[in-house]
Formats: C-alpha cells, structure tokens, sequence
C-alpha cells in the first residue's frame, strides 16, 4: 500500500489525508466508508487518486466517488444504495454544502460510523513543507509566514503561488456560478459584509443569501471569516471575466450612489476597468471627494479618472488640481489651474487662480503668487452671475462628496496674498489687503488659521516682531485638525520654525514642525518642506549628524520644486561647512547657487541666502552673490529693517566677511548688529558675539569675556557657534591658561557626542596625525612641501590668514613648542605610517 503515499500529478496530498492513507496501508481490504469534505483546492481529488491506486494495487474493489456535491439526484439516490448494500470500502468526497437535502440523505446512509474527514487549511510549517516538495527548494519561516498569509493555508493556492500558476485561475473562475462570481467581485471591492448591497445585487432576499455564500466557502478562497484571501483577491481583479466584473462593479456604484452612500472602496476597483459614463465618472468624482482629506493622490487619480470617463465640469477639474497640489504633482495643478483661469465662472477662476498662486509660492514666485491670491480675491468680490445663491460664500469641502472643493474663500486668500506680500518687502499692500472685507464668509479653523498666520507675519516686520511667534505658533496649533485638507502656499508651522531660527527659539522650532508632520498639515506638499526645517534646526543647533538624517530622507523622496531646492542644497552646504569638508563644500556650492538663482530673493529665504554668502567666501565666489545680496538689503529697507529679519542676515554676512578677512565689513556688520542691541535678548546676544569675534580676529581679547559670549550663544540654542567662537579664540590666545580655559568651554558648547564634527582642538600632545582634522591634513601637507601660508591657501580657496590659523590649531594638538618644532614633528609624520 506505499503507493496510497503518491501524488496525483502535481498536486500534493493533504498532511491529515496522509495520516488517514497510512491507517488505511494496514488494511486494505476493510470496508471502509469515509466521507471527506473540504472546500475546493483543499487536496479531495489527490486523495481520492491515491486511495484508487492503493486499492487497486491491493486487488481490493473499491468505490470513491468525487465531488458528490454536483451529484443530480437520481445519483445521490443510487450511492445511498450502494452506501448499505456493497461489502468494498466506500469513500465519498464533496464541498461543504450545508443546503443539499439529498447529501444529508446521503450522509445518514453512510450511517453513524462513518468518519467525516474534513481537510483545513495547512499551517506555516505545513505550507512550508508543501512549497518545498513542489519545488525542491526550501523556504525560511519569515517566507513560509507570508505565503500562510497570502494563501490562507490552502493546498492549492499554495501550489499556484510557488510554481508560477497564477493564471490557472482564469478558466476556474470564467466556470463560476453566476451568482457565487458576482459575489467574489463584491467582496473583492469591499462589499461582501454590506447584506443591503449584496441583496440587491444578486436579486435576493436575505434569507436566500446564504446559499450564496456557502457556494462561495466551497471554492476555497474565502477565510475562516469569509472574506477573500490575498491571492484570491487579486485572482478576481487580475482573471476574473473581464466584462462580468466590470457589469458588477458599475452596478455596486450605481446603487452605492442612488443611496447616497460611500462609494471610495467600490470606484477604486473600477479604476483599473476603463469604465466610462455618467454613472462611472460621477462615481469617481463622489470617490474623489471622500479620498482628498486623507489620500490626495489617489484623490487625484479619481479625479482623473472622472475627467477621463467624460465628466470635465469645473468642480471636477478644480478638485483634480487641489488633489495634484496637495500631492506635490504642481506640473498638473499649474496646468490644470491656469486654464480655469479664463473661465467664464467666477468661482472657478477664482480656484484657479488660488491654486496657481499656491505653486507658484513653491516654486520661489512670492511675487506672482501674491498677484493671483489677489486676483482671486478680487473675483470674490463680484457678483458671481453663474453661481446659485450664496455659492459665492463657499469656503471649505461641498456637502456632497462628489462635488470636491471650489475654492478656500475670499479671506484665506487674502491672507495668503498679505504674507506673500509682507515676503516680497510690500508691507503697504499687504496692509490694504488684509482691510479687504470678506463678507459671508464661513469663520473655519482653516480661514482663521490662515488670517492669524497673515497677522503673525505682519507682527515679524514691525516693531521688534517676537510677539509674532506666539500668533505663528497659535495658527499652527489651529491648522492641525484639519490636516492635509487644502493646498498652501506655506504652512504656519514653517513660516513659525523660520521666525524661531531668527530668534533663537530653536526648540519652539523643532516642536512645531515635528506637530505639523505628525498631523500631515498641508499633505505630501509640504511634508517635504517640514523636513527640511527640522534639518536646519538641527544644523543651526549643532546637532549635524540628526539634520544629516532628515537631509537624507528629503533626498530620498524624489524631485524638489525650486523653494525646497533651495533649503536643501545649502542645508547640504552648511552642513559640509561644518564639518571641515572642503570636498563637499566645493561639490555642494554650484547646486546651491544654482537654487538661489531660480529664487526669488524674499524675507523667508534669507537664511540659505547668509548660508551661502558664507559658503561664497569659502570657495572664493563671493562676488557672484553681491546682486542677491543688495535685492536682500533692499526688501529689508523697504520694510524699515525689521529686527528679527534683518539681524539673522547680519550675522551670517559678518561670517562671510571673517573668512575673507575684510576688516571693513566685519566692522560695518558689527556695527549693524550693535544697531540692534536693544531688540531683545537674540539681537543682543548676537551683537555681543560679534564684537568678541572681531576682537578675537584682532588677538586682543578677554577669554572671560568670549566665554561669557559664547555661553549666552549656547544658551540660545546656537551650540557650533558658540563653540567655534571659544575654540577660535582659543588657538589665537599664547596664554596657555586661556587656552585651556576656553577650550573646555568650547567642548562643552559643541557636546561630547559632536566633538568629531566640532572645530574645537585638542590640546593632546603627541597625538599623532589622527588628532587633526582632513583640512587640517591638507594645510600641513602642503606647508611642509614648502608653501607659503599664502600659497597653501590658494590652492584650498582660503585665505593665507586662516591657513596660518590652521596651523596654529595643528601647534597646539601636537604638543609643539614652536615652528620648528611643529614642521619638524610634521615632516617626521607625514613620511611615515601614522601608528594610531
């Protein structure tokens, strides 16, 4: 009986039905009767196959009989016969039928003693074994763990899974009983528990349902829970009859929406169909509608695709370039945005113009952003002949998810016009544009939240401006529930992580972006820019190798438009110039540059600006940013140089000026900066910092007096530059007192986990060429083959000055008393093997 052990072609027997064909090897000749039931695929026909070789073999006659359950009556009557008068084994396999009268029958003349085997589903380590025997090969437990799941366990869905057969289910399910497939494609597209909407799809009452579903469970793709598994799933959508499934699916939607009821899980299975008509296309848009809060690309993809299947209406295409927008597509929504732009319709030209101002502020054009918001206010403004009473006091999401979104309302786009407007140095007009009345307007948390960041950014230009924080960080809080729900030219909580990098309240910073993220404020558009900030809070802190991640997670999400080009490129270069990088700084300098010239210069791109004037001085391209520099200091004087837009510039200009060693600027900054002394605690912490870096640049100076500075700069956050001011002053001191003083401060600024990425040196004699940095590497190679400190900096595009600096800083590493000593300790390890 080693033969009832075979297989029946390629199809493996089930492991209970091996147990039941080794009893069964002990004695052949018994008659048996058996019954074995199991939804399909679940191994009844490799058993019965290997029972008949067995028996044959053993000369026993034997009856088995498959898939009873298709049986017509007269049949069953005959088997029920056969069941109490044959002296031979009887085996007897069908589906799970529980509404067969005549299998009941039949069962009851197999009598009590006849066992019913039933076959489940395999488990992990079962599924495991079987892939193994189909393919010879073996699998790992986390690989056997994803098949269970993805085939539930059954025999022959594993089978089809790991041998490639996927497209066996074609013919499988094109046999189908209609009505069982129609119920396949329901549950398929996230119908099979709506019983209402089953009924009226199949034409039954609800208590002929079930019929249904138990010829549903006996196909075996279904689970314990009846739903569809993984596999069978994407059988349906992949091989199920093409125009059967498509007849179902429009036939879902169309009594999902004479309900009135959610049609997204439904309209997502018809995308792939090429369905086209009224019916699919207002199903799409409605889907669209219910998708944008939460899923704007796939809301653009419905969008789309009800434009696509003929409905092209503006409420449509203004829902498209909201979804294309709020998905960071901004070729589409410009497109599709410009073109509303000539409608006949007020609203609609009013929604285009919003979303053309949108991705124009994104891409560096605060300027004609600021001239469409107001335009599109403006639209508002007049009587809309084409509208119906009171369309044009929309603001916010139609009732009717099919409807999507018109437009965010007159006073958001006031306001988004008044802070681009306050951007671009045109306090006057923003001003005049937040006077604008908006009459009927709904007050939403997304229309408030947009008017107090307008008010929070008019505050940054006036006065002293740090009161604006607060507003920017209340706006911000405001804007979080509504999430990812309409498109922005800027978010709150970016335009208040910049006003906090001006003021020093980096930790206000990281918290409100960090909020914003988590809350998806402004959807996949501007979690790209929220990243970016958090990276330069990090680097502005100090903290390099956490901004070094988020720079690399914004790498890793694809294109950037010209704003967030921008901020990423000199985050790339702030950070290599922080870390002594020179290779780096050179690579990183032309992508940067190249970013500020596709921005426009405006009041919240100043920081990567006084980023790169500093990186300029370092690669000796200084004079290319002059232009951008004087347009900068012309905004800033249109607007009064406000304090905490104009000291941030300040300061990274005088930085500019140390590396190029141009006494008369640093002086005409730090005399700038004293101008500002009295603003608060940032601009006076600043200003005092700079005239201890020009003292320091001129070797007279108090090393009480740095450390003081340099401790109220670390207090603000500013931990590298309160390091590199002490470490600075530390190798241009001869008091070895001082020296040591002020290194220990500056170790402590920078942090013991930074002190790789610090420019704090380490007073260590003897420590070998391991103890100097890689730019400090390159000055010494070269000052030992005999360059002059002018030459040397020359080739490193840097002044002779700093290279003398450098050495300075290799004197006090190694331990050398003095220049002799230094080069001769120098030439002895630079030609031979570093032992450390």
């Amino acid at each position: 009986m080693n033969a009832l052990l075979a297989k029946t072609g390629t199809e493996a027997v089930h492991p209970v039905a091996r147990r039941l064909l080794a009893e069964l090897a002990d004695a052949p000749a018994t008659p048996a009767r058996l019954v074995v039931v199991a939804p399909g695929g679940y191994g009844k026909t490799a058993l019965l196959g290997a029972l008949d070789r067995g028996y044959r073999a053993a000369g026993v006659e034997a009856t088995l009989v498959d898939d009873a359950d298709q049986l017509g009556e007269e049949d069953l009557a005959r088997l029920s016969t056969l069941a109490t008068t044959a002296e031979g084994p009887i085996v007897l396999a069908h589906r799970p039928n529980a509404g067969s009268e005549a299998l009941r029958t039949l069962g009851e003349a197999f009598g009590r003693q006849a066992p019913q085997i039933v076959l489940t589903p395999l488990g992990p380590d079962e599924v495991a074994a079987l892939a193994r025997q189909l393919t010879g090969r073996s699998v790992d437990a986390k690989t056997a763990a994803a098949l269970h799941t993805r085939t539930g366990g059954v025999p022959r869905l594993v089978e089809r899974v790991v041998t490639g057969r996927l497209s066996d289910f074609r013919a499988e399910l094109a046999e189908l009983d209609e009505d069982v497939l129609r119920y396949l494609i329901a549950a398929e597209a996230g119908a099979g528990r709506n019983l209402d909407l089953l009924c009226a799809l199949l034409g039954r009452s609800p208590d002929r349902l079930p019929e249904i579903v138990d010829g549903a469970r006996a196909t075996g793709l279904l689970d314990a829970e009846d739903a569809l598994l993984p596999v069978a799933a994407e059988a349906v959508r992949t091989y199920g009859p093409p125009a059967r499934r498509l007849t179902a699916l429009q036939q879902l939607v169309e009594l999902q929406l004479r309900n009135g009821l959610p049609v997204l899980e439904l309209a997502k299975s018809l995308l792939d169909t090429g369905s086209s008509g009224s019916s699919a296309a207002a199903a799409f848009a409605a889907a669209a509608g219910e998708a944008l809060p939460t899923d704007a690309k796939l809301a653009a993809s419905l969008y789309e695709a009800a434009s696509e299947a003929g409905t092209r209406d503006a409420l449509v295409t203004t829902g498209w370039a909201r979804a294309a927008a709020l998905s960071g597509d901004l070729d589409t929504a410009l497109r599709l945005g410009d073109g509303m732009l000539s409608a006949a319709d007020l609203d609609t030209r009013a929604a285009g113009a919003e979303i053309a101002a949108t991705v124009l502020a994104h891409r560096g054009e605060l300027a004609r952003s600021a001239e469409l918001y107001r335009w599109a206010g403006l639209c508002a403004a007049e009587p809309n002949p084409d509208s119906a009473d009171g369309a044009d006091d929309f603001t916010g999401p139609s009732p009717s998810a099919g409807e999507g979104y018109r437009w965010t309302g007159q006073g958001a786009v006031n306001a988004f016009a008044a802070i681009a407007l306050v951007g671009t140095g045109e306090l006057a007009g923003a001003r005049e544009v937040l006077r604008t009345p908006a009459p009927g307007m709904a007050p939403t948390l997304f229309a408030g939240a947009a008017s107090r960041t307008a008010d929070g950014i008019a505050e940054s230009v006036t006065g002293h401006g740090t009161e604006s924080l607060s507003t920017l960080v209340g706006a911000a809080a405001m804007l979080e529930p509504s999430g990812g729900g309409a498109p922005l030219p800027d978010s709150p909580a970016a335009l208040a992580a910049i006003v906090g990098l001006h003021t020093g309240e980096l930790g206000l910073a990281e918290s409100v972006l960090t909020r914003a993220l988590a809350s998806e404020v402004g959807g996949d558009l501007l979690a790209t820019r929220h990243r970016l900030l958090l990276g330069w809070v990090a680097m502005t802190a100090g903290n390099l190798s956490t901004a070094d991640e988020h720079r690399n997670a914004v790498a890793a999400s694809g294109r950037l438009e010209a704003r967030d080009e921008l901020f990423f490129a000199t985050l790339e270069l702030g950070l290599a110039r922080r870390a002594s990088d020179l290779v780096g700084l050179q690579r990183s300098w032309d992508r940067a540059y190249q970013a500020s010239m596709r921005q426009q210069t405006d009041l919240f791109t100043l920081l990567p600006l006084g980023e790169l004037a500093i990186a300029a001085a370092r690669t000796g391209a200084h004079a290319k940013l002059a232009r951008q520099l004087e347009r900068a200091h012309e905004m800033l004087d249109r607007l009064a140089n406000p304090p905490l837009w104009t000291v941030s510039l300040c300061w990274h200009e005088l930085h500019a000026a140390i590396t190029l060693e141009d006494r008369a600027t640093v002086e005409k900054q730090l005399t700038a900066l004293a101008g500002f002394a009295d603003c608060g605690r940032y601009p006076s912490a600043l200003a005092r910092a700079a005239s201890c870096w020009l003292a320091v640049l001129s070797g007279t100076f108090e090393p009480d007096t740095i450390s003081a500075a340099a401790a109220e700069l670390h207090e603000l956050g500013l931990g590298w530059d309160a390091a590199r001011l002490a470490g600075q002053a530390a190798i241009r001191t001869s008091d070895r007192k001082a020296m040591v003083q002020l290194l220990e401060a500056a170790r402590q600024f920078q942090g013991i986990t930074n002190r790789r990425e610090s420019h704090v040196p380490e007073p260590t004699a003897g420590a070998g060429l391991s103890a100097l940095s890689e730019r400090e590497l390159e000055v010494a190679r070269l000052v030992v083959e005999g360059l002059t400190y002018k030459q040397a900096g020359s080739k490193l595009f840097i002044s002779g000055k700093t290279v003398e600096h450098h050495m300075a800083r290799i004197r006090g590493k190694l331990g050398a008393t003095d220049r002799r000593e230094l080069l001769a300790t120098l030439r002895e390890l630079l030609t031979k093997p570093d032992p450390s």
